[in-house]
Parts: structure tokens; sequence; C-alpha cells
């Protein structure tokens, strides 16, 4: 099997990519080297080094799972999660709603005490 990175090119892509480890670095390493992004990737991974991006919303914030929303619901009314696991079928939109009702009357009960 004939191997695509000679231990001079593996040596090179590591030390480039760790000073500036992004996307950008990932392209500009392709296009030197000749190769796919995915190439330079697989190769990366493989040497332990790619750092996979983290998606973020529009709003830079780490994006919360409507599994992870159904869990808070479920600990705000000190329910069940399982329980409630069929919200998860339910809109993203849907649940943020009713997580906005919840926090809204467990904040209401937490004044009148």
């Amino acid at each position: 099997m004939a191997k695509n990175y000679t231990e001079k090119e593996t040596q090179h892509m590591v030390e480039v990519y760790e000073d500036n480890p992004n996307r950008d670095t990932v392209d500009a390493l392709a296009k030197e080297m000749g190769k796919t992004v995915k190439s330079v990737i697989g190769k990366l991974s493989r040497e332990k080094v790619y750092q996979k991006a983290e998606y973020t919303t529009k709003r830079g914030e780490k994006p919360t799972t409507k599994l992870e929303m159904v869990g808070e619901i479920a600990e705000m009314l000190k329910g069940d999660a399982e329980r409630l696991e069929t919200l998860v079928k339910s809109s993203k939109q849907e649940l943020t709603y009713l997580k906005v009702l919840v926090e809204d009357i467990v904040w209401e009960n937490s004044l009148e005490k």
C-alpha cells in the first residue's frame, strides 16, 4: 500500500496545524500539498492533532439539544426525565417555550416562599 504522506510532509503538516488549528490552516495545507481537505483532516486525525470545530449558534453559544432541554424541564419540575422522553419529538421552538413557562412558574414559586 502506497503512503500518501512522507514522514517529512506529516511532520510539516502537524507543526503548521498545531501553530494555528483551524479550518483555514487545513485548507491552506491541502492546497500546498495538492491533497483534498478530507485527506488532510484524515491524516491530522490519525496523528491525533486534529481538533473538530465546535458548532455554535448564531449568538456564538454552544447549542442545547432537545434531549438536554427535556432533562432540564424534568429537573425543574422534579420529575422523571425518562417519562418525558417523548417530548424530544417536539420542535425546539416548542420545547424552548415550555422551558420558559416552567422557569417562570419555578421562579414565581420561589418568590412566594
